[in-house]
């Protein structure tokens, strides 16, 4: 950035007013609450080195933070984190509920830089509690050549003890501020696709979600009919998550011609969000998606398509904020245009223009019409605030927007606010940085600016501070 005598420099003297319009950046930015996600595991921690992936293995111990792990080049590096674990390991006891599991999860992502994305499984294979069993809880055979049984999802023994375990989950983390989303995985294997329930036991079930967690976001597994009746309710802190992608097959054995088989990217997705009324859920609430599979088997496995830069912009018209790609090395050959995908996801803000007065006095009123750019696909879903810093030498002042940053779509966003000079400004020159910053005052967000300083903030503009 300029000099303040520099910048000074270029105006006519008789100028009142400034346009700001920062140069921009196309690289990466490491960002809050988007990107890929690391799997029952924080960043730092190995990737799963024989490929596979273990829903049932959410994290039981806890290590210091590491140094940058040693698979760049293999996996992005990530602000978030997704953990699950089966009711049977959250809940070994009736009514003893391991809510360490959680809040260890919380501190150790926060220790590695990330946020928590959560879910709760009914069951995976064989592990429905055994207390609940004994209580009386009715079982049945699994169905579709899935192993094991299945907990009938109908049953009011089921109804009353999942949504007594919703409710204390949700007692215990609604509104953390390191939780970024729960799963609304009410019934079936993994909690996904809700089981048996039927629509009335699907509604009971995911209202326990909505009272237990009004203040977090809530996916709903996209195809359920939970789902559906989330978006009939109205609630707007659900948005939805979606298994399956990159799934196009392109052999199918002699039985319909190559390409044309079933698969989740064009049977499954566009319908379902028509259908169940989630097309414009992302305005509000954010999408996960995450690969069938790994995206590791589904590029080496022989008769799935190899043409990742089309499946993955597919991916991109749904919105999404971040993608679950199961802690799993990314293959060589498709890192680059897995990384061109990974930096499009979720928000992407850049200050298109913001006006301000190029002379100030303390205490003086201003207008500050500001243009913001999202260059993303999606709006940031946390609360943070537009903040101006006012900079002379060793002491800084802030001046925070009210405007809702979570109003910002794709696109432009204008708002134009009275603003207030710090009263602690003194005659002289000043340098101005923009972030967006938390409650504390702490720059959180990084904007697609070319210059950043160390702290995060953008140093944008300069102005002249008059005597009182």
């Amino acid at each position: 950035m300029l000099s303040f005598e520099q910048w000074d420099a270029e105006f006519a003297k008789a100028e009142q007013m400034q346009r700001v319009r920062p140069a921009s950046t196309d690289k990466p930015l490491l960002n809050p609450h988007r990107g890929t996600t690391t799997f029952q595991r924080f960043e730092g921690d190995a990737l799963q080195a024989d490929h596979s992936w273990h829903d049932e293995l959410g994290p039981e111990k806890f290590e210091p933070p590491k140094p940058q792990a040693p698979y760049v080049g293999l996996y992005p590096a990530t602000r978030v984190t997704y953990c699950r674990w089966p009711w049977s390991v959250l809940e070994p006891r009736e009514g003893e509920i391991r809510f360490d599991l959680i809040h260890n999860s919380l501190k150790a992502a926060q220790e590695r830089g990330q946020s928590l994305q959560i879910r709760f499984e009914p069951y995976v294979l064989d592990d429905i509690p055994k207390w609940y069993v004994a209580l009386g809880g009715k079982v049945i055979p699994q169905s579709g050549g899935m192993p094991g049984p299945d907990i009938d999802s109908n049953d009011p023994l089921y109804l009353k003890h999942w949504r007594r375990f919703t409710a204390a989950l949700g007692g215990e983390f609604n509104g953390h501020a390191n939780l970024d989303s729960v799963d609304v995985a009410y019934a079936g294997r993994f909690g996904e696709m809700g089981g048996n329930a039927t629509p009335e036991s699907a509604a009971q079930l995911v209202d326990a979600y909505a009272e237990g967690f009004p203040e977090t976001h809530l996916l709903s597994m996209i195809g359920t009919l939970g789902a559906a009746h989330a978006a009939k309710s109205g609630y707007r802190q659900f948005g939805w998550r979606g298994d399956g992608f990159l799934d196009v097959k392109y052999r199918a054995k002699g039985v319909v011609p190559d390409g044309l088989v079933w698969h989740h990217m064009y049977d499954e997705y566009p319908r379902h969000l028509n259908e169940q009324g989630l097309r414009d859920a992302w305005m509000h609430a954010p999408v996960s998606l995450e690969p069938y599979q790994t995206v590791w088997h589904l590029l080496k496995a022989e008769g799935f398509s190899r043409d990742i830069r089309w499946q993955l912009d597919q991916c991109l018209k749904y919105h999404p904020s971040t993608f679950m790609a199961k802690s799993v090395e990314i293959p060589a050959e498709y890192w680059d245009a897995y990384l061109e995908f990974e930096n499009k996801l979720g928000y992407r803000f850049f200050v298109h223009q913001l006006m301000l007065p190029r002379e100030v006095k303390p205490e003086q009123g201003f207008k500050a019409p500001l243009t913001i750019d999202n260059r993303g696909i999606a709006p940031i879903y946390k609360r943070y605030d537009f903040a101006l810093r006012f900079v002379q030498g060793e002491q800084s002042a802030l001046v925070r927007f009210k405007a809702n940053v979570r109003a910002w779509l794709p696109g432009f966003s204008f708002v134009q606010e009275e603003l207030r000079v710090p009263e602690s400004l003194k005659p002289g020159p000043a340098r101005v940085d923009c972030a967006l910053v938390d409650s504390s005052g702490k720059a959180c967000v990084k904007f697609a600016h070319a210059e950043i300083l160390d702290d995060g903030w953008h140093p944008i503009t300069h102005v002249r501070v008059l005597g009182a």
